[in-house]
């Protein structure tokens, strides 16, 4: 997608007509579209350091139905996460607990920490750890630039096509 703001609401509607297409659940399809705009939110703003003049670049959103859960991945090629900064696995587990996956020490997480009320951005990380199920962050090995991928356990509507 053009690294562009018209690109959120694009990749959204994407999502949702998708979603709405299978007969995935209204209130699973509302937090994955909520989740991608951040994610695609974030490509927009931090993907990449075009030269001034220059086309503003491109990130990649890819969406896909892997059994009984949707995965989203956005990657962008932007300089990425500062080292050390934001390499985070989380995932829900019963009763809405996350579980840490274990990393090796000099990779050691930062979780981001909610921002203050008057902070003017810093939210989305954080909303897409609670919309999701899972959660990836990181930097994408060797070429830069940050990936961002969540996905749910989807729930389908009665009579839906594709339900599992």
């Amino acid at each position: 997608m053009r690294r562009e703001a018209a690109s959120v609401p694009l990749a959204r509607r994407l999502l949702i007509g998708t979603m709405e297409s299978a007969g995935v659940h209204p209130d699973v399809s509302y937090d994955l579209s909520l989740a991608l705009t951040e994610a695609c939110a974030n490509a927009v703003e931090h993907g990449g350091a075009a030269a001034p003049g220059a086309p503003g670049g491109a990130y990649r959103v890819t969406a896909y139905l892997d059994g009984e859960k949707c995965r989203i991945e956005v990657a962008d090629s932007g300089p990425g996460f500062p080292p050390g900064r934001v390499v985070m696995s989380t995932r829900r587990g019963r009763g809405r607990r996350r579980a840490r996956r274990p990393v090796p020490a000099a990779l050691a997480p930062s979780m981001p920490a909610m921002p203050s009320e008057n902070a003017e951005s810093g939210r989305g990380l954080c909303l897409i750890r609670e919309l999701a199920d899972h959660v990836d962050v990181g930097n994408k090995p060797g070429r830069g630039g940050a990936v961002i991928s969540f996905d749910k356990v989807l729930k389908w509507r009665e009579g839906a096509p594709l339900a599992v």
